[in-house]
């Protein structure tokens, strides 16, 4: 594994001989069906992650039966306009995505597909998302918007251009606006200082399915690497707030790199489904506690999430994690919120 201190909050390509040690583990609930509402695919240079791939990873054993791909500023168009330029993600998800229900298979990989659109196009974001339904071909579920920023440059998770309270520009609200009016799903990326920021903009469109990605964002690194206590505290206390607008629903997710709970680049064997329950059992309870079963649902995030514990494992996890939930609320965590959220045939 890497010597060096461990560069938390980037992604890299997984470990595989390192992975490979990982326990392998008895499948908890076996029948309970899984719609997976966050990965990603993408074919960058040495880290390459298709159907086949992902095929390779849903097939270790839970019964996962639908996926929705979240946008990953993958297989953009060269050409053209600048704000229709996401749209080649969509063309080309939605290939994969067909060619794969072709072939067959237990999994219906991409039933939903999440894009990308600048919402500081305010209503003119209507075009974009007009195309982005043509690309989808019946797929496409909604937009996801990356707002993460923080003033310590070690927090370097958006995009350059992000600002402080991004949010809460009257031109992003008109977007988020749009996108309500369109009947698609936004999805927010943003991190735990930002959650108020969150909560401005649900208000501000209050027609928006707004979906929290990655537990709101909780942090563990650089400047949060100390005093983790209080910025729990923070978190908790924006967690609590948001989840009182009812129309913002929470991915339970996506936390392995930023909240940095342990130190995957430099342990010696990947962590058990135990385990992971065990370190990150606090920020779930939380966000089930706050938003309450029927508006969470939990996500693999994978490839990122491999950098750390390998598909079954980590299904394992959330099994473990949802412990003594009824049959109704394990339907809503494993498949149906996502269903419902994302529009997705039964």
């Amino acid at each position: 594994m890497n010597a060096r201190p461990t560069d938390f909050g980037r992604i890299f390509p997984p470990d595989e001989p390192w992975l490979a040690q990982q326990e392998r583990e008895e499948i908890l609930l076996p029948d309970l069906p899984i719609v997976d509402p966050h990965h990603h695919l993408w074919d960058t240079p040495g880290f390459r992650y298709l159907p086949a791939e992902f095929a390779a990873d849903t097939g270790s054993g839970h019964r996962v039966t639908t996926t929705v791909h979240a946008e990953c500023h993958s297989a953009y168009r060269t050409d053209g306009p600048q704000h229709l330029r996401p749209v080649g993600e969509t063309e080309h998800i939605a290939a994969l995505a067909a060619a794969s229900d072709a072939a067959g298979g237990p999994t219906r990989v991409a039933a939903g597909i999440i894009g990308s659109a600048d919402l500081g196009l305010g209503a003119a974001v209507a075009e974009v998302l007009e195309q982005h339904v043509i690309a989808g071909q019946g797929r496409f579920s909604g937009v996801r918007f990356n707002a993460a920023w923080d003033a310590d440059p070690r927090i370097q998770l958006g995009p350059p251009a992000n600002r402080p309270h991004l949010l809460t520009e009257p031109g992003i609200q008109a977007g988020a606006r749009t996108v309500a009016e369109s009947g698609l799903a936004l999805d927010l990326w943003l991190l735990s200082p930002q959650l108020a920021d969150a909560a401005a903009l649900a208000d501000a469109a209050p027609a928006a399915r707004l979906v929290l990605d990655h537990c709101g964002g909780p942090l563990g690194f650089g400047p949060y690497a100390s005093d983790r206590d209080e910025h729990f505290a923070v978190w908790e206390r924006g967690i609590r707030a948001l989840a009182r607008r009812p129309t913002v629903v929470c991915k339970l997710g996506g936390i392995l790199g930023c909240a940095a709970a342990y130190d995957y680049p430099r342990a010696s064997v990947p962590p058990t489904s135990k385990e992971l329950a065990a370190l990150w059992q606090p920020w779930f309870d939380v966000c089930i506690d706050a938003f309450g079963p029927q508006r969470c649902m939990f996500e693999s995030n994978f490839p990122v999430e491999k950098m750390g514990t390998g598909y079954a494992t980590l299904w394992n996890t959330f099994k473990r994690l949802a412990s003594g939930a009824s049959d109704t609320e394990l339907s809503a965590l494993f498949s149906e919120t996502a269903r419902r959220t994302y529009r997705l045939a039964p």
